[in-house]
C-alpha cells in the first residue's frame, strides 16, 4: 500500500498537477486561515485525482479486552490517531468554525469559496467592538462628557457584548484543544447514563461524523485522497460478546457510503465463527457465523500455503531474536583477548561455563538444520509464525536439559534429532501423546526384552484403531494436530524415532502438554474396565 501511494504521487506530479501540501509548518497557518474563512468545494478535478495517502492505525483488541465495550476502544483509538496525525489545533478549529465540503455546481474548478456570512459576522463584531471602545474612551477621556454615566454604560455594554462573542469562540477552540475526542468518549463511557445507553450512540455517531467531515476537508486542503486503514488484530483472544461489539462498531463506521475507512481484519475464522454464534447477533442468519462473516467482509483474503523460502525467512527472523545465545560467547572472547594483551594467563573456566559453551554450539547446529533448505526437517516447519517462534524458543531449553541430564555429550541425541523431536511435539501433540501413552502402558503391563528397539510409528500403527474409537472424546485435542499424512512420513521415513530415544527425550520435552497424555491414559483405562 505504501508503494502504491508513492507511485500514484509520482504519477500525479508527472501529469503537471500541483504538489500536495501538509498541515505542518507554514502549511498549518494556511490550513487555519482556510478553516476560519473559506468553505471547501469538491470539484471535478478533485474527483479525478489519483494520488492518495493511507493513514495506518493498528488496533490490538487484546489491549482493550478489559473494557465494558470493546468497540468504544476502537472509536477512541481512531480519534486519537487522527488527532495525532493532523495535529490538535486544526481539528479544534474545525469543531468550531469548519464546514463539510460541498460539491461544485457544474464544471467549476474553484476549490475554496469565501464564507461571506462568517466574514460579515466577524467584521460586524469588530465594528461594534470598536464603536463600543470609542464610546467608552470618549466617555472617560473627553472633558465635559466624563460626568455622563449613561454614555459610559452604553460603551461598556456594547464593548462587552461584542467582545464576549469573540472570547466565547476562542474558549470553544481552547476547550476542544484541551479536551480531545478520546477524552469525551471516555467520559461518556464512565457516566451513569452509559449503562442505559440514553443518547450515547448518537453522541458517538456525532463525534465520528465530525472526524469524517474533517478528513473530507483535509482531502481538499492536501490535494489528495485520504484513507484511514484500521488494522484490527488479536480479536480471536477476546470474549465472544467483545468480538460481536467490534463488528458492530465496524458497521457503524462504515454505514456512511463516503466514509474514508478501510478495515483490515486479521482473524482466524475457526475461532471467530464460534464466538459470533454464541452471541445474539446471529438472529435471522440461522446461527451461521460463516454467513455473517461473508456479509461483513467485502474482500476475503485467506493466506495461501507458505512456501519453503517463506518458512526459512520465518525461521531466520525467529532465530535473530535469540541474541542471548551469542552474548556469553562474545563476552568470553573479549575477556580472553584482554587477558592475553596484558600477558596474564586467564583463570581456568569453571565446568558450568564449558558446558554452557557446548550447549550453545549444539543449539547453533540445531538452528542450522532448521534453516537449511536442503534438510528435510525444514519441510515440516509450521506455517504459523507463532508456532515457529515456539519451536525456536523450545530447542535451546531442550538441548540444555539433555546435556544436564546426561552429564556428557556422547550420550545425547544429535542436535538435529532433538530439533526434529521438538517439531514433532509442536505439529502433532495428540498423536505423539497417544503413542507415548501406549508405549508407557506396554512397558508397565507386559515388558518385552526388545521393546526399546520398536519404532514409534509401529507402536502408533498397533493402536491407531483404539484412537479412532476415542476420536469423539478426543476431538478437540485431535484438532491441534497437523496433516496426518505428514505425520506418517515424518516417523516412518525421515525421522524413525525408536522407543528408547522417545523415553530419553520425553523427560526433557517441555513443549508437549502432558495433561493430554494423562487424559488418554484415563480413557484407555475406562475403556478396558
Amino acid at each position: 500500500m505504501r508503494e502504491e501511494m508513492a507511485q500514484r504521487e509520482a504519477a500525479e506530479l508527472l501529469r503537471g498537477h500541483r504538489k500536495p501540501r501538509s498541515p505542518h509548518g507554514w502549511g498549518l497557518l494556511v490550513a487555519l486561515w482556510l478553516l476560519a474563512f473559506y468553505e471547501p468545494v469538491v470539484t471535478e478535478g478533485h474527483l479525478r485525482r489519483k494520488n492518495l495517502e493511507f493513514i495506518f492505525i493498528r488496533f490490538s483488541a487484546w489491549e482493550f479486552a478489559g473494557c465494558d465495550k470493546l468497540w468504544a476502544g476502537l472509536v477512541t483509538t481512531l480519534c486519537h490517531h487522527i488527532r495525532q496525525h493532523f495535529g490538535a489545533l486544526p481539528l479544534s478549529v474545525f469543531h468550531v468554525l469548519g464546514s463539510r465540503p460541498r460539491f461544485a455546481s457544474g464544471f467549476s474548478q474553484r476549490e475554496w469559496i469565501l464564507k461571506k456570512g462568517t466574514c460579515l459576522r466577524l467584521w460586524g463584531l469588530l465594528l461594534v467592538l470598536a464603536v463600543g471602545i470609542a464610546i467608552l474612551l470618549v466617555a472617560l477621556l473627553v472633558p465635559g462628557i466624563k460626568d455622563h454615566h449613561a454614555l459610559k454604560v452604553v460603551g461598556s455594554a456594547v464593548a462587552s457584548l461584542s467582545g464576549s462573542s469573540l472570547v466565547l469562540g476562542a474558549l470553544s477552540i481552547l476547550k476542544n484543544f484541551v479536551v480531545s475526542e478520546k477524552k469525551k468518549i471516555e467520559r461518556l463511557t464512565d457516566s451513569d447514563r452509559f449503562a442505559g445507553q440514553l443518547g450515547f450512540m448518537s453522541k458517538i455517531r456525532s463525534e465520528v461524523e465530525v472526524l469524517v467531515d474533517f478528513l473530507a476537508f483535509m482531502e481538499v486542503f492536501e490535494r489528495r485522497r485520504l484513507r484511514v486503514v484500521l488494522e484490527i488484530t488479536s480479536l480471536d483472544l477476546c470474549y465472544p460478546e467483545k468480538v460481536a461489539g467490534v463488528f458492530n462498531a465496524m458497521a457503524t463506521l462504515l454505514s456512511d457510503a463516503n466514509a474514508p475507512f478501510i478495515f483490515l481484519l486479521a482473524v482466524d475464522p475457526s475461532v471467530i465463527v464460534p464466538c459470533l454464534e454464541q452471541t445474539g447477533c446471529m438472529k435471522g442468519l440461522a446461527d451461521n457465523g460463516y454467513l455473517y462473516l461473508n456479509r461483513a467482509v467485502t474482500l476475503p483474503f485467506s493466506i495461501p500455503e507458505m512456501g519453503s523460502r517463506s518458512r526459512l525467512r520465518s525461521v531466520e527472523a525467529a532465530i535473530q531474536t535469540r541474541e542471548d545465545l551469542m552474548y556469553r560467547i562474545i563476552a568470553g572472547n573479549v575477556a580472553k583477548t584482554r587477558c592475553g594483551g596484558c600477558g596474564v594467563a586467564a583463570p581456568a573456566a569453571p565446568g558450568w561455563k564449558e558446558a554452557d559453551s557446548e550447549a550453545v554450539a549444539w543449539i547453533h547446529e540445531a538452528f542450522r538444520c532448521l534453516h537449511d533448505g536442503s534438510d528435510v526437517l525444514s519441510r515440516y516447519l509450521p506455517e504459523n509464525g507463532a508456532n515457529v517462534r515456539r519451536i525456536v524458543n523450545t530447542i535451546p531449553i531442550t538441548l540444555r536439559l539433555l546435556l544436564h541430564r546426561s552429564g556428557g555429550v556422547a550420550a545425547v541425541p544429535s542436535p538435529r534429532a532433538a530439533a526434529a523431536w521438538v517439531v514433532l511435539a509442536d505439529r502433532w501433540p495428540c498423536r505423539l501423546s497417544w503413542t507415548l501413552q501406549c508405549l508407557e502402558d506396554a512397558g508397565q503391563s507386559l515388558p518385552t526384552p526388545n521393546s526399546s528397539a520398536k519404532s514409534l510409528w509401529s507402536i502408533f500403527q498397533e493402536h491407531v484403531g483404539e484412537l479412532s474409537a476415542l476420536r469423539q472424546a478426543l476431538g478437540k485435542v485431535l484438532s491441534l494436530d497437523g496433516d496426518p499424512e505428514l505425520f506418517q512420513t515424518f516417523l516412518a521415513r525421515d525421522f524413525p524415532f525408536g522407543a528408547g530415544e522417545a523415553r530419553e527425550l520425553l523427560g526433557v520435552t517441555v513443549n508437549l502438554d502432558h495433561s493430554i497424555r494423562h487424559q488418554m491414559g484415563l480413557l484407555r483405562a475406562l475403556a478396558r474396565l
